[in-house]
């Protein structure tokens, strides 16, 4: 991917400013964020390592309206915490240019977790939700391409209550999320 992001390096908002600044769905975001607890030993000592790199970056695309948003980025926020990469926010809205780069099936959903070299080339993205749970949706898109349909809105109803299902009612899901992060942070 031969994205460039360098002018965007430096412009966002820190985790804490992005918390502080919530004018939605505060008291949910920093819920998950407490509720945060490293699954294994293991993952965390591999986030600890990256302090050894200082060339990572990372941008994240998002808004506090979304409850994606807010299921998924207090893990995200927590398992970067030690790892010595920069973390900074792009609110959505005001970066259209991002988003239109970096579209899920074709369309726009956040949050998208994007590393960088220290020059702001793309290395790789996570987003928007854990595979698992994203698959529910991708394989709704496919089976419902045409939302005029009359049952377009009662079965992306189901496909939602579906997804809630995927992510289960306690904080596994973040344990899944910090894998998936760890294993896309290993490949470069």
């Amino acid at each position: 991917m031969s994205t460039n992001l360098a002018q965007k390096l430096r412009t966002g908002l820190t985790p804490q400013q992005f918390i502080d600044g919530m004018t939605k769905n505060q008291e949910k975001f920093v819920e998950w964020y407490d509720s945060f607890a490293w699954d294994n030993e293991d993952d965390k000592e591999f986030f600890d390592s990256l302090n050894n790199r200082d060339d990572l970056r990372c941008l994240i695309l998002m808004a506090d309206w979304c409850g994606d948003v807010v299921r998924n980025v207090p893990a995200v926020f927590r398992a970067l915490e030690n790892s010595g990469i920069p973390v900074e926010v792009l609110i959505k809205e005001e970066h259209p240019d991002v988003m239109a780069q970096f579209l899920t099936g074709g369309g726009e959903a956040i949050p998208i977790v994007i590393f960088t070299d220290f020059s702001g080339h793309v290395l790789g993205h996570w987003g928007p939700r854990p595979k698992h749970v994203q698959e529910v949706m991708t394989r709704f898109k496919q089976e419902n391409p045409d939302r005029s349909a009359p049952d377009y809105d009662e079965k992306i109803k189901a496909a939602r209550q579906e997804m809630g299902r995927q992510y289960g009612e306690g904080t596994g899901y973040q344990a899944v999320i910090v894998k998936e992060l760890r294993d896309l942070l290993s490949t470069f």
